[in-house]
């Protein structure tokens, strides 16, 4: 202090003694605290953006591991329903149900078992509403696990899928689901004209105001479906689903795709699969604005996840963040992962 007062000038630090910076450049004040960190994600993952996949067989007392999706379960109806109390405690909002028939001669050419009264899907419908109302109950509508060659239609003599007969069965099962309680349906099949069929199913039967149609508008071929056809029981017998599926490299076949769907009467666009379809979910953000875009982590990605986890590549909690936030960031609003149990009480743990 002192050579304040005998004349020496003391040097006071000012801004324009550092090199020069632009204000704008300097960011990390918005994340430097784990708060401000999630306050920065456009799209906040919650516990109702999240929907868990269930694989239901017909044996009722079924609690099953399948091996190839680590941590999942085939459930029977009976087993199903306490399983799923553990999940709504902790704050599940919304199943999508998978019929997996494994009664010896229960498949045929047609799907016959896909919409029995007494079958694995109405029976576990009734069985949710009943014991938890307010949870909300989708299921995916396809024909690949009921029939005896597991593609997703009826086939013409040489194998290909005999467009108009499939449709109709399709739009059948999906109205016969609304009437035993789905509050959404879902069909996987990726053949045309399914979605106006179903609509108009669901208007004729007096459903279309209250059952959801969530179409799987672009969901493509590829080879991330291991797991998941190794729990459904749903692998074709012969060929592949080339021919109905899109191929992994036709974006603009997904466009088209969405904006039919969309005049066809669907309610709400899926992309699958997901992280490896970004753009996708992208351009269906942009082309069905005012509907919930939902995508589906699909088998094999969560079991790629894992497998890379076991291995120590990654850290299995903050990978899963990070795909679905990859998700959410291209412009889903609403995902279907295998992750919801555990994401359940990791988005309790962020509280």
């Amino acid at each position: 202090m002192s050579g304040l007062f005998n004349g020496t000038k003391k040097h006071v630090a000012t801004f324009t003694d550092s090199a020069p910076t632009e204000i704008s450049s300097i960011l990390a004040g918005g994340y430097h605290h784990p708060l401000l960190r999630q306050w920065q994600n456009e799209r906040q993952l919650t516990k109702s953006s999240l929907i868990y996949p269930l694989f239901i067989t017909d044996n009722a007392d079924e609690e099953t591991l399948i091996e190839s999706l680590p941590g999942q379960k085939r459930w029977g109806v009976n087993k199903v329903v306490g399983y799923v109390e553990t999940l709504v405690a902790k704050g599940l909002k919304a199943v999508i149900l998978f019929g997996v028939p494994l009664a010896e001669g229960i498949k045929d050419p047609v799907g016959t078992a896909a919409d029995d009264p007494n079958g694995p899907v109405i029976l576990t419908i009734k069985a949710l509403r009943a014991n938890f109302p307010d949870l909300f109950i989708m299921c995916d509508v396809c024909l690949c696990e009921y029939t005896s060659h597991g593609h997703c239609g009826i086939l013409r003599e040489d194998g290909t899928i005999l467009r108009e007969d499939s449709v109709r069965r399709i739009a059948a099962v999906a109205v016969n689901y609304a009437k035993a309680g789905a509050h959404c349906v879902a069909p996987s099949d990726m053949i045309d004209g399914r979605i106006v069929a179903i609509k108009r199913g669901l208007i004729d039967a007096g459903y279309a105001n209250r059952c959801m149609l969530m179409s799987y508008s672009a969901k493509f071929s590829g080879n991330l479906y291991g797991p998941f056809r190794d729990a459904a029981g749903s692998a074709p017998s012969f060929g592949d689903r080339k021919s109905y599926q899109l191929p992994t490299g036709g974006r603009g076949l997904a466009r088209r795709a969405i904006i039919r769907d969309l005049a066809e009467g669907a309610d709400a666009i899926m992309v699958k699969p997901s992280t490896f379809y970004l753009d996708i979910v992208s351009d269906a953000k942009e082309l069905a604005q005012n509907v919930p875009i939902c995508t589906y982590q699909v088998s094999g990605e969560y079991a790629m996840l894992h497998a890379a986890a076991e291995k120590g590549v990654v850290d299995l909690k903050t990978i899963a963040f990070e795909a679905t936030y990859g998700c959410l960031r291209a412009g889903a609003t609403l995902i279907i992962s295998y992750f919801t149990p555990d994401f359940l009480v990791w988005l309790d743990e962020l509280e």
